[in-house]
């Protein structure tokens, strides 16, 4: 299995929870209890979306279609929770 990054915005909402969009992959919606089910929940939904395309023969986000090349380090900032 091969790895890229997406951009991902997490808000917190009025109610409760947060949501999470991307600009990198159209129609990426996650709603979680914290940020990071939230994050969980956009890296699942990013896969489903990624394997809908190939399946349907669309193209893929300009931002996974380019898994091929990817193989460099990432540096990435992820959220831990504390007690």
């Amino acid at each position: 299995m091969q790895e890229t990054t997406i951009q991902l915005f997490v808000e917190a909402l009025d109610e409760g929870g947060y949501v999470a969009t991307s600009p990198d992959v159209p129609g990426l919606v996650a709603q979680g209890r914290t940020i990071v089910e939230t994050v969980e929940i956009a890296q699942g939904l990013t896969r489903k979306i990624a394997e809908s395309c190939i399946e349907h023969g669309d193209p893929l986000p300009p931002a996974l279609a380019h898994l091929d090349a990817c193989t460099t380090a990432v540096d990435l900032r992820i959220p831990v929770g504390m007690p």
